[in-house]
């Protein structure tokens, strides 16, 4: 069976198991969509009965990934936003998101990491361990104030 001989409802029935599976935002939900090729009207009433079953709730989406990329992927708060920025989070929901992470947490899990990157670079030159530990924090997403502080230490 082909994604052509799927009806609106049967879409819709899949659709809730891919939003049940894991949290999912609008956008990705859409992308989905597309890959059924509905029509605009489906599209909107797919999405529309989502939300209302709540199988779809971007607030529940933005806690739970900022949850998930703190704890799992170790992400600084820059990367998590233009990460949910990119998924067209609202900055509200992007704001309840970024609650779900306590500053202690934070704070600890930035000295984890850099203590960790440091002692990977045994044997380089203070320069040269201090541009790694730079760049590597930077494309976590974690802040240059934060970083640069903890480097000055070195």
């Amino acid at each position: 069976m082909n994604n052509g001989d799927l009806t609106i409802k049967e879409i819709e029935i899949k659709l809730r198991y891919y939003c049940s599976y894991q949290e999912r935002c609008h956008k990705e939900v859409q992308e989905k969509l597309r890959t059924f090729n509905v029509i605009p009207d489906g599209v909107n009433q797919i999405i529309s009965n989502l939300i209302s079953e709540n199988f779809l709730n971007e607030n529940r989406f933005s806690k739970s990934y900022v949850r998930g990329k703190f704890n799992i992927k170790h992400w600084g708060k820059i990367r998590i936003v233009n990460e949910l920025k990119k998924r067209n989070i609202s900055k509200y929901n992007i704001n309840q998101g970024l609650k779900e992470i306590d500053e202690l947490d934070y704070q600890n899990k930035f000295e984890e990491i850099f203590n960790k990157k440091l002692s990977s670079l045994e044997g380089l030159t203070l320069i040269v361990k201090k541009k790694k530990i730079l760049s590597y924090l930077m494309y976590r997403g974690w802040e240059s104030s934060l970083i640069y502080q903890k480097i000055y230490e070195i």
